[in-house]
């Protein structure tokens, strides 16, 4: 294959001429299809970060070698490019190892020494109104209370902390809220 000249060339001779290692080429084609291929992802998943790293991850893998394009000359280049970012996507979404580690970080948060200032207050209140309530909180219902208002943790990080959806974290918050307003009342 040729190095690119002066005509804009085909997605099929940019592609021939990646698989030679040609990094003009590749710049084109990333510059031609990274900013659809992200666009396309963002309507699959609210994480521009991950969004991010699947689009590096699936040009990487064009630029390696790892994705061959198959298809006869003339074929749909940004459907195959689509089915790789997808299936990264739904990959990094199933074993997410960032989401992972996060999960191991909160639980070291979680699972630190010192109490915070409002674990002190609380722990202090041996025989006061609030202490009694809480401690009629079901285990599920305290340990939402505790992630979401005591730790300041978003709902997703509670879910992660507590390895429940973030929709059960904010059913069982609302749940223990008005259990407390009616004790409290």
């Amino acid at each position: 294959m040729e190095p690119l000249s002066g005509a804009a060339p085909s997605d099929a001779q940019l592609l021939s001429l990646i698989a030679a290692n040609d990094r003009a080429a590749f710049e084109l084609f990333y510059q031609r299809y990274a900013a659809w291929l992200a666009l396309r992802l963002r309507y699959r998943c609210s994480d521009p970060s991950l969004v991010d790293d699947v689009v590096q991850e699936t040009f990487l893998a064009v630029w390696r070698g790892k994705a061959r394009y198959g298809e006869q000359p003339g074929g749909d280049v940004a459907g195959w490019l689509w089915r790789i970012g997808s299936r990264r996507l739904i990959d990094s979404l199933r074993g997410d190892s960032r989401r992972e580690r996060l999960g191991r970080l909160l639980a070291r948060y979680r699972m630190r020494e010192a109490p915070s200032a409002e674990e002190q207050v609380l722990l202090g209140i041996e025989h006061g109104d609030v202490a009694g309530a809480l401690d009629r909180l079901s285990p599920e219902l305290r340990a939402v209370l505790q992630a979401t208002v005591l730790d300041g943790l978003t709902t997703a990080e509670a879910a992660v902390l507590l390895g429940i959806p973030s929709g059960t974290v904010k059913t069982r918050a609302l749940r223990a809220r008005r259990q407390l307003r009616q004790e409290l009342a």
